[in-house]
C-alpha cells in the first residue's frame, strides 16, 4: 500500500472523498488543514494502480479540473490518481507525475509532466461522442417538444398589467416594487396587448435623460405615459439598425397555451427577449386573456424536474461546462464571444451602453485585480425609480461601487469549469438566477458568463 495525499482547496462545509473499490463506495470525510478555513486534505493508502475518484462537496459532485480526470463507463468525470510502486520505475515506460497545474481550456485533458528526460508526453482528451452528444440533444428536444406551455401555467397567481396610458415614471415604480423585469402593455382603445415594457426602456429613458436634459425635463417624465414613450422611440428609430431597431417598431410577441415548450423557447431565443405573454384567445370574448408570462428558468424547471433521475440517458449533461462550446468567456480563453467586463471604478453611464450596444442582459463588476465584486443587470435600474433617484444623479459621474450601495451585496451565483452542466442548468432554474458567473475558484477572478439563452441554445442546436 502506498501513503497518498488528496487535497481540496475550493472551500466548503462537508467535503467527502470517495473511491469505487470492488463494486462498492467508499466515502470518507476529509478534514480543513491546520491554519486554513478553505483546504481540506486526507491521506489514504492504496494499492498501485489507477483510481478513479470524486469529491462529494455539500451535497454536490465535484472534481477538482486542475488534476488528472476521465470519463467513466456512464459518461460521468472523475479524477484520477496514478499510484506507483515505492520502488523506482524506468520512465521509458510512463511520466513521473501529471501537473498540479492543468487547465482544462487547453485542447488536452489528459496530460502527464515531462519525464526526467526533458521530453513531455500528452494523452488526447477524452470527449463525449458526437453520436452521444446527438442523442442527449435528441432527447431533451424530444421532451420539449411533447410538453405544453400551459403545463407551467400555476394554479393560482397573478400577471401583472399596465394600461398604456399610465405615466413612465409611475410604470418603473411598480416594477421595481413588484421585481419585474417585463410587464405586457395593454392599449384600451383596442382592447388588445400592445407590447412589452421592458428595464431596457428605462435605461434608454436615462440615457435620454441625460443627453437632452434641457429638452426633456424631469417634470415631464412626471406625465410622460408608457404610449407616447413608445410611440416616440419608434418613429425616431424607425430607420434605425442594431440595437435600437431590435427594441422598436416590432409587433408583440406572444405564444398560446397550447404551444410546446421547445417553440416557445425557440421563440424567446430568435427574438432576444426574456418572457412571452401566453395569451387566451377565445371566440366568444371580446378580448384576450393573459395567463402568464413565460420565460426559460421555468422552462429549464420543468427540464430539471423530469431528467434528475434519468441522467445515465443524458450523458452530456454530466460533462464539465468548459468543455463544452457554452457560454462567453474573456479574451485568455479564446472563444469567438468575447466576455465584457467593467471595473468597480467605471461609471454608471459606461455600464448602460455597454448593456444596451452589446445586447447583454447583465455585465461582471470586478476589482483592480480582475476578482469578481458583483453582477450588474438590466433590470437593475429600476432601483432608480424608487424616491425618484433618476432625477438626482449624473450617469457619468456615478461610479459603479456607489450604483451598487443601495441595490445590495452578494447577489450573484457562480460556478467554475468543472461544474456539470446539469449542476449549471439546476443553479439556473431558480427563478431569480439569470445568470451564473464563472469564477477561478483560488482567485475570484471572472472566466467566464453561462446564461439561461446560453444554455437552451446550447441544448436546441
Amino acid at each position: 500500500m502506498v501513503h497518498s495525499v488528496f487535497t481540496w482547496p475550493y472551500g466548503g462545509r462537508d467535503v467527502f472523498l470517495c473511491f469505487s473499490f470492488s463494486g462498492r463506495t467508499v466515502q470518507t470525510r476529509m478534514s480543513l488543514m491546520e491554519g486554513s478555513s478553505s483546504i481540506f486534505q486526507l491521506i489514504c493508502d492504496l494499492p498501485p494502480g489507477s483510481h478513479q475518484y470524486k469529491f462529494l462537496v455539500d451535497g454536490v459532485w465535484r472534481f477538482d479540473d486542475q488534476l488528472l480526470y476521465d470519463q467513466d463507463e456512464y459518461g460521468g468525470i472523475n479524477n484520477v490518481i496514478l499510484v506507483k510502486e515505492p520502488s523506482p520505475i524506468p520512465s521509458s515506460l510512463h511520466g513521473s507525475a501529471f501537473t498540479p497545474t492543468m487547465d482544462i481550456d487547453n485542447d488536452r485533458n489528459l496530460q502527464d509532466e515531462a519525464s526526467s528526460s526533458g521530453t513531455g508526453h500528452h494523452e488526447p482528451e477524452l470527449q463525449l461522442l458526437d453520436s452521444d452528444v446527438d442523442i442527449s440533444r435528441r432527447r431533451l428536444c424530444m421532451h420539449l417538444s411533447n410538453h405544453k406551455i400551459y403545463e407551467l401555467i400555476p394554479n393560482s397567481g397573478k400577471v401583472f398589467v399596465l394600461d398604456a396610458e399610465v405615466a413612465v415614471k409611475e410604470a418603473f415604480h411598480v416594477m421595481h416594487k413588484q421585481g419585474l423585469a417585463v410587464v405586457p402593455i395593454w392599449d384600451s382603445n383596442r382592447r388588445q396587448f400592445s407590447g412589452m415594457l421592458t428595464a431596457s426602456d428605462f435605461i434608454l429613458i436615462l440615457i435620454e435623460l441625460h443627453r437632452n436634459r434641457a429638452i426633456l425635463t424631469d417634470q415631464q417624465l412626471e406625465v410622460h405615459t408608457i404610449s407616447s414613450w413608445k410611440e416616440g422611440k419608434s418613429r425616431l428609430h424607425g430607420e434605425a439598425v442594431g440595437p435600437a431597431q431590435m427594441m422598436f417598431g416590432r409587433p408583440l410577441i406572444r405564444a398560446d397555451p397550447d404551444e410546446s415548450l421547445k417553440d416557445v423557447a425557440l421563440r424567446i431565443l430568435q427574438n432576444k427577449i426574456s418572457g412571452v405573454p401566453i395569451v387566451y384567445s377565445a371566440k366568444e370574448e371580446s378580448y384576450p386573456r393573459l395567463l402568464h408570462i413565460a420565460c426559460l428558468s421555468r422552462i429549464l424547471r420543468h427540464i430539471c424536474r423530469h431528467i434528475k433521475n434519468n441522467l445515465d440517458y443524458l450523458p452530456l449533461l454530466r460533462q464539465p461546462v468548459g468543455s463544452l462550446s457554452l457560454g462567453t468567456w474573456t479574451g485568455e480563453v479564446g472563444e469567438a464571444r468575447q466576455l465584457l467586463v467593467l471595473r468597480h471604478s467605471e461609471t454608471l453611464s459606461s455600464a448602460l451602453n455597454i448593456l444596451i450596444e452589446a445586447q447583454i442582459s447583465s455585465i461582471p463588476i470586478v476589482d483592480g485585480e480582475g476578482a469578481l465584486i458583483n453582477v450588474y443587470s438590466r433590470s437593475d435600474i429600476t432601483s432608480l425609480a424608487q424616491d425618484r433617484a433618476y432625477a438626482h444623479i449624473q450617469l457619468d459621474q456615478i461610479i459603479m461601487s456607489q450604483v451598487l450601495e443601495p441595490v445590495g451585496g452578494h447577489r450573484y451565483q457562480t460556478c467554475t469549469r468543472s461544474d456539470p452542466l446539469y449542476v449549471v442548468m439546476e443553479r439556473l432554474s431558480d427563478p431569480v438566477v439569470r445568470r451564473l458567473i464563472v469564477i477561478d475558484a483560488r482567485s475570484q477572478h471572472v472566466k467566464g458568463i453561462i446564461t439561461l439563452s446560453d444554455v437552451f441554445n446550447f441544448i436546441l442546436g
